[in-house]
């Protein structure tokens, strides 16, 4: 775990791809209680340590992560990222380049609880929540193309479902159509920055989540990571 911002009210971390963010049926340790245990030990704290959840990644997804380490931070973030105040932008390694270098894409997206799994639709449906997100295509490899995604929605495997709607599946997102799985397990979307008001300081923040050094693919684009 990197600690990429701390301050009295709150913690950001970058995430590896294989970590949870907050505890599910698998069991296995989430972020929440390693970054926890990190401030416990850090600085010393008898008791509980308070730390509030504030959004999600999906546990193939890495970078950056935001957490409430006061209940006043974590109400005021809460309101923040549901009024779309909190600017995400991720990057995804795409195997075919979109047909256009830049667009704002809008679809209706209905969710299957038991395959934990979207589906994207041109036109609403039953049922369905509204999904929009911006691209851009900022880099390309000899085999890859690099997008940089901005949200205006949060919707389950929004991103991912998207993409792969357009035809861009994400590198490694077996679930959405790639045709391979990534060694690690993870797939090539990076949660690569957060940008917001602070919720008691009201500075603005922005925090930058390095790219996975353990995944080459990322380093062969010709751009600073």
């Amino acid at each position: 775990m990197t600690v990429l911002y701390e301050d009295n009210h709150i913690i950001a971390v970058n995430k590896s791809s294989s970590e949870i963010v907050q505890g599910d049926k698998t069991g296995d340790t989430p972020l929440s209680e390693t970054v926890k245990a990190y401030i416990k030990e850090k600085y010393n704290k008898p008791g509980d340590v308070f730390l509030g959840v504030t959004h999600r990644l999906d546990r193939p997804v890495s970078g950056v992560v935001l957490f409430a380490r006061t209940s006043k931070a974590l109400t005021r973030l809460n309101d923040m990222f549901r009024n779309q105040e909190v600017k995400k932008t991720y990057w995804a390694i795409v195997k075919e380049a979109p047909k256009e270098p830049e667009a704002r894409i809008t679809h209706y997206l209905t969710r299957n609880e038991k395959q934990n799994k979207s589906t994207a639709y041109d036109t609403e449906k039953p049922n369905s929540k509204k999904a929009i997100l911006s691209y851009k295509l900022i880099a390309r490899s000899d085999n890859y193309n690099l997008l940089e995604v901005t949200l205006e929605t949060g919707r389950h495997h929004q991103i991912r479902v998207q993409l792969a709607k357009i035809g861009c599946p994400i590198k490694g997102d077996l679930k959405y159509g790639f045709p391979r799985s990534n060694p690690n397990g993870g797939i090539n979307l990076h949660a690569r920055s957060v940008e917001f008001t602070h919720p008691v300081s009201k500075q603005l923040i922005q925090i930058t989540a390095p790219v996975p050094e353990d995944e080459k693919l990322w380093s062969v684009f010709p751009i600073e990571m």
